[in-house]
């Protein structure tokens, strides 16, 4: 029996919503996509794909996604604060394909407030660098490794 339920995508403003989804129909694993209404697309998506919305509002996807996250699901976000209170329930990965752990999290939300002390100091902060498609690669090859690792055990 799979480890793996499906994958859950924080998906307001994710790049790698194709990729989850082409990794997922290899396995079999069901995708949910969690947006805000501002969000919303007509886009079609294949059987094995749902899309949840919510309200448009500060951390609404969070709190969805917080919900509807088990032990079985692996989570996609860039949000280091929803990857800090998932992380004792399922497995989490950026888009960058870097696995959110306890050793890490606390360096990431370190950083995030004092980037925010920044702003707030009217004082300029060098954004991530463009998403590329090596960027692309290396989330596939991660998250492919983190299914196949789970499968295993």
């Amino acid at each position: 029996m799979p480890i793996v339920n499906r994958i859950i995508v924080d998906a307001d403003s994710s790049p790698v919503i194709h990729e989850v989804i082409a990794v997922a129909q290899q396995y079999n694993l069901n995708v949910l996509l969690v947006k805000d209404f501002s969000h919303y697309t007509l886009q079609d998506y294949p059987a094995f794909v749902a899309t949840h919305y919510v309200d448009t509002g500060n951390d609404s996807a969070d709190y969805a996604i917080k919900k509807h996250a088990t032990p079985n699901d692996i989570i996609i976000t860039g949000d280091y604060g929803l990857a800090s209170l998932l992380l004792d329930r399922s497995m989490v990965l950026h888009h960058n394909g870097e696995q959110y752990t306890q050793e890490t999290i606390d360096l990431l939300l370190m950083t995030r407030y004092h980037n925010q002390m920044e702003r707030q100091a009217k004082r300029r902060i060098k954004g991530p660098p463009k998403f590329t498609q090596q960027d692309r690669i290396k989330f596939v090859q991660s998250l492919t490794a983190c299914i196949e690792k789970n499968l295993a055990h």
